[in-house]
């Protein structure tokens, strides 16, 4: 025992060294453990006061607070998507009134239709959070939507929990940021938003389980390529095919030929050649002129 003392007592300055260095990573580490307690213990009364403000008035504002105790973000809006017709905000709140200043006059009433989040509702997305630019389209950033709507939000990203009221009927809360922080969402936020997912899901769920479409529900719409067919022959004269305008959509959308082709089952030869067509019938040469198009037609849809 003496000369394993001894011993340790030769090595003088580095062993004073190693063990101040090991003092101090004990010590980072306990504020460590200490910051992830405090932050965990904001989140746990946050969502106690949310869960106190179900079917209240103020549940959305105590739902944001909730949220903010995992991530920062600098909008939100909660929405609801609906199968056949346009959709409902319920809340909204923002650090810069631009990013909602068209959401009445364009979102809601047309460009909607050509949103990943609504794109997603339909094909049966009913829960949890999700990246809009996970869900996009391959050429989603190079469509007219995005350069002459998205980025007039100044939307720089966005994260929406998805939550089910029926198989029609979706709430989504969409956490965006844009340009008051110009920064996009960290690989962080985005898992502190997944590792809570079902339990915002259900909070949002069981606030608005009782909402229904009111009368619009009852009726039964034909689906938007039907209602886009039957309005350009109305309106413009133009006879497109089921399938051509179905590619119109997808093309809209930001699809490219080959994602077209996987999503119709069919060859990327045979989009091109309906691509052709529709851009003739249309009279365009380029999606930009499509856009400009369709855009007043679904605002009538």
């Amino acid at each position: 025992m003496w000369y394993a003392a001894a011993g340790c007592g030769d090595r003088g300055g580095d062993g004073e060294r190693g063990t101040e260095g090991g003092i101090r990573e004990m010590v980072k580490n306990s504020q460590s453990k200490k910051a992830v307690s405090s932050k965990a213990s904001a989140y746990d009364k946050a969502q106690a006061s949310c869960i106190r403000a179900l079917l209240q008035k103020d549940f959305a504002d105590a739902f944001a607070h909730c949220v903010r105790q995992l991530m920062a973000f600098d909008n939100l809006i909660i929405i609801a998507y609906h199968k056949d017709h346009n959709p409902v905000s319920f809340y909204r709140e923002c650090r810069d009134p631009v990013v909602y200043q068209t959401m009445d006059s364009h979102y809601l009433k047309a460009a909607y239709l050509l949103d990943p989040y609504y794109h997603a509702h339909r094909q049966g997305l009913q829960r949890g959070a999700h990246r809009l630019f996970d869900l996009a389209p391959d050429q989603f950033r190079q469509t007219s939507y995005f350069q002459e709507y998205y980025q007039r939000t100044t939307l720089v990203d966005e994260i929406t929990v998805f939550a089910p009221l029926s198989a029609e009927t979706t709430i989504n809360a969409c956490f965006g940021r844009d340009r008051s922080s110009d920064l996009q969402f960290s690989k962080q936020d985005f898992a502190a938003i997944k590792a809570h997912e079902h339990t915002l899901s259900s909070l949002l769920q069981m606030h608005w389980k009782d909402y229904s479409p009111g009368s619009q529900g009852d009726i039964t719409l034909a689906p938007v390529t039907e209602r886009l067919r039957e309005a350009l022959q109305e309106q413009q004269k133009i006879s497109l095919s089921p399938r051509q305008a179905e590619v119109a959509m997808y093309i809209l959308q930001g699809h490219s030929s080959l994602s077209i082709s996987l999503n119709l089952d069919i060859s990327r030869e045979t989009v091109k050649v309906f691509r052709r067509q529709l851009y003739s019938k249309c009279n365009i040469s380029s999606q930009a002129e499509l856009f400009a198009l369709l855009m007043p037609i679904f605002s009538g849809l």
